[in-house]
């Protein structure tokens, strides 16, 4: 069942992400999160073409962190969630879930953690209640404004 607050993609799992075995490479997911994570910032009209130089603020990944439950093979059509778990002072925390369609087993759960910084001098900043305001729809009912767990990108 999908939920209201989650963003959604379909992908599907191609030779260049499989290994000799016919199944996805670890490191493929990681497109499959950008693609989410991209698509997440153009539906709430904030796509990263813009966003930069609108907010004047760079969102580096500090921390990303993955959980393989099953394997995807070539051909499967994956869907992909995202949503913000997460509002820090900050940081956000973008979550990920990955399903084959149709199927409610767990392939793959992953998070990032994005820091808002400076674009001139690459120090943290207040994340912009611009972004928090856009990305309201599609964060966790339980996603608050407190800070999430220390990191340093000085």
């Amino acid at each position: 069942m999908r939920e209201p607050w989650k963003f959604y993609i379909e992908e599907r799992v191609r030779w260049g992400d499989v290994d000799a075995a016919r199944i996805i490479f670890y490191g493929a997911y990681i497109r499959f999160f950008e693609f989410a994570e991209t698509e997440l910032f153009r539906a709430v009209g904030l796509p990263y073409s813009r966003l930069f130089d609108q907010l004047d603020i760079w969102l580096p990944r500090v921390h990303l962190e993955c959980d393989f439950h099953r394997a995807a093979q070539l051909d499967d059509l994956l869907e992909v969630a995202t949503y913000v778990g997460h509002f820090g002072h900050k940081s956000l925390r973008l979550e990920f879930e990955v399903r084959r369609k149709g199927e409610e087993a767990l392939i793959a759960t992953a998070h990032f953690v994005l820091v808002a910084v400076r674009r001139d001098t690459m120090r943290s900043v207040t994340l912009p209640e611009e972004l928090k305001r856009r990305l309201a729809r599609f964060a966790h009912p339980s996603a608050s404004d407190s800070e999430l767990a220390p990191v340093s990108v000085e």
